[in-house]
């Protein structure tokens, strides 16, 4: 019997096209991607929204509903986005009260199953740009941030999708979520690059060595391997052996991918199903996160 497998496709990413010139922008065709990435073998997509004069990215709930009403008319998915990249370049404008004032107004409508929240901060800087004395930046989720999306997660059900840079971020979003049994099922999706000198590089040790952390605090938990400019066909395998779930599309790719949202989650899939696995439908995605003890 083949293991279903979560493929979350995550159509665009925070940089615009500066990084990915291939990534939706528009809300017409952010989401004609994520409809085409359902089609593909997605149950789930994770997008973000912009500033279409500036190619900023915008944290407004409203830009966010027309992107998530527009995928759900034509295909049930998970679609949720993301929160703003604080300490970057790319974090766009900081709407009303803070980072998670657009995913409540979602909630508040039905239109939010999942949000990101990252239990951590962290140095971002690329390979790339070290030799030439890149500062890069810190990524910064404060506690009190952190707080603010626990909370939010908790009034409206909302699933936390746990971005996992460093291994503290496991520890730490697990002594949240044991402290709060309230709160729905943590997904947690560990974050590999070869572009970032953040976290591990895509390799089956560091896969193990996520999994072993995870096993002592947050035993069962639903995990993913994802990532920012990274290939991660090499890991899809022993991801599969082991029950982890599967992230693909632009966000994710090494920068300056040339193929299309759609192609890179088919391209999953083939790699999921000569794995053993099958891709997953969303209502199975649905009933596993009930089971464990979701809303």
């Amino acid at each position: 019997m083949t293991t279903p497998i979560w493929i979350e496709a995550a159509i665009n990413g925070p940089w615009g096209k500066e990084r990915q010139p291939g990534i939706p922008i528009s809300i017409p065709d952010i989401v004609a991607d994520g409809i085409a990435a359902v089609e593909a073998g997605a149950a789930i997509v994770h997008l973000h929204v912009y500033d279409v004069e500036t190619g900023r990215q915008r944290d407004d709930w409203e830009l966010y509903a027309r992107a998530i009403e527009g995928i759900r008319a034509k295909v049930d998915a998970i679609v949720y986005p993301t929160i703003p990249i604080l300490g970057s370049s790319y974090a766009g404008d900081m709407i009303n009260s803070g980072r998670y004032t657009h995913l409540e107004e979602l909630a508040k409508r039905g239109l939010a199953e999942w949000g990101v929240l990252d239990p951590g901060s962290c140095n971002w800087t690329s390979f790339a740009g070290i030799p030439q004395g890149e500062a890069g930046f810190i990524y910064q989720n404060p506690g009190e941030h952190i707080r603010e999306g626990i909370d939010v997660a908790r009034r409206h059900k909302v699933h936390p999708s746990y971005a996992i840079y460093e291994p503290g971020f496991t520890r730490l979003g697990a002594a949240l979520a044991r402290a709060h049994p309230d709160l729905p099922v943590p997904i947690y999706r560990l974050m590999f690059s070869d572009a970032f000198a953040w976290g591990f590089p895509p390799r089956e040790w560091a896969l193990e060595a996520h999994l072993k952390l995870l096993a002592e605090d947050a035993p069962g938990a639903p995990v993913m391997i994802a990532g920012l400019g990274v290939d991660l066909s090499e890991l899809i395998g022993p991801a599969v052996a082991r029950g982890v779930h599967v992230r693909g599309g632009l966000e994710d790719a090494p920068f300056g991918c040339a193929k299309t949202n759609a192609q890179l989650i088919a391209e999953t899939v083939r790699r999921v199903e000569a794995a053993g696995g099958r891709a997953a439908d969303v209502d199975e995605v649905r009933s596993s996160l009930a089971r464990a003890g979701g809303s």
